[in-house]
């Protein structure tokens, strides 16, 4: 008997009206176009306006998702929405997607990671297509960081943006063309968690508390574990760097995506790079920047894609799938 594999059929994205370039955030705190770009390579990032929330993102993303895979609402079982930023404390933004969506049937959750939430959720959702529990899936990356950020803090509110991707998962026959999700690796350590985190929540401010980050410190660490996971994934697949067709990196820092690559040997026309546009929109950033490759021509039917993320936590982790 062949096995399943859980196959991509769908790509959407949503990011909010609001367009804030380097130059608006000169005159909100000090700061310039050419020290944030030197520094992150981001020269714009989309910022939350009224009525615009993780939940509203998301469900644009998904339903976006869904057209591309030429699906209905009604096809999809499960959802999974990584999230560091819900509407609501509970119930679940997921489940809140699931109503906006029509959705009565099925299962649906969030999850948790901040930044590494997205291909935490993809290996969430794979597990589940894979057991029989579910058919197809949304795996969703939905952020509002604007919210938690303290603007007047230069050294974080430049980094991160809003915004939403989603994917649509199909269970599969392995035989049938070997596509799918080939192999996850993920990673946490919890002994890294004062160097980015938030200062408040529920149970210890009460508050929703605002993102503080050790900078130098998320550097040091990131590509190093970066490389980890990624080498893992390599060596269970007995492939190289030179077979990955594209490298999707989660969308942090220009430096650290250079970095990276480079220290895997991937060479540098195979990165998808969106930073500059969409700043750090932690478990959104990889599947926007998936919809962005796939409906621009470069991510084709056949590709095998790596994808990874680091974030708060730390949490790591990384995916290879043919798309």
């Amino acid at each position: 008997m062949s096995a399943i594999r859980s196959v991509v059929v769908g790509t959407g994205s949503a990011l909010p009206a609001n367009l804030v370039t380097n130059g608006d955030l000169e005159a909100r705190v000090e700061t310039s176009d050419a020290w944030i770009q030197q520094r992150t390579g981001i020269r714009q990032r989309y910022v939350a306006g009224e009525g615009e929330t993780t939940v509203s993102l998301g469900e644009t993303a998904a339903r976006r998702a869904l057209d591309a895979a030429g699906l209905q609402p009604a096809d999809i079982d499960l959802i999974v929405l990584a999230t560091a930023t819900p509407d609501l404390t509970f119930p679940a933004s997921a489940v809140q997607v699931q109503r906006r969506l029509g959705i009565s049937h099925g299962f649906a959750f969030d999850l948790q990671a901040v930044c590494s939430g997205f291909v935490y959720a993809l290996t969430t959702a794979d597990l589940y297509l894979k057991s029989g529990m579910a058919k197809r899936a949304l795996v969703i990356g939905a952020e509002t960081f604007s919210r938690i950020l303290d603007w007047s803090d230069r050294t974080t509110c430049v980094l991160f943006g809003d915004g939403a991707g989603a994917v649509v998962l199909e269970a599969r026959n392995e035989a049938d063309d070997g596509r799918g999700i080939l192999v996850s690796s993920l990673r946490a350590d919890g002994s890294h968690g004062d160097k980015l985190y938030v200062d408040g929540g529920p149970s210890s401010t009460g508050t929703v508390g605002h993102l503080r980050m050790e900078g130098r410190e998320v550097f040091k660490h990131a590509v190093g574990m970066i490389t980890d996971v990624v080498e893992d994934s390599f060596a269970r697949l007995a492939i190289t760097a030179e077979d990955v067709d594209w490298f999707v990196p989660h969308q942090a820092n220009r430096r650290i995506i250079d970095a990276s690559a480079k220290k895997l040997g991937i060479a540098a026309e195979k990165v998808v790079v969106t930073v500059g546009e969409h700043g750090n929109t932690s478990a959104a950033s990889i599947p926007l920047a998936l919809d962005v490759a796939v409906r621009d021509g470069r991510i084709r039917e056949g590709d095998l894609v790596l994808l990874e993320a680091m974030g708060g936590g730390f949490t790591w982790g990384a995916v290879v799938l043919r798309w």
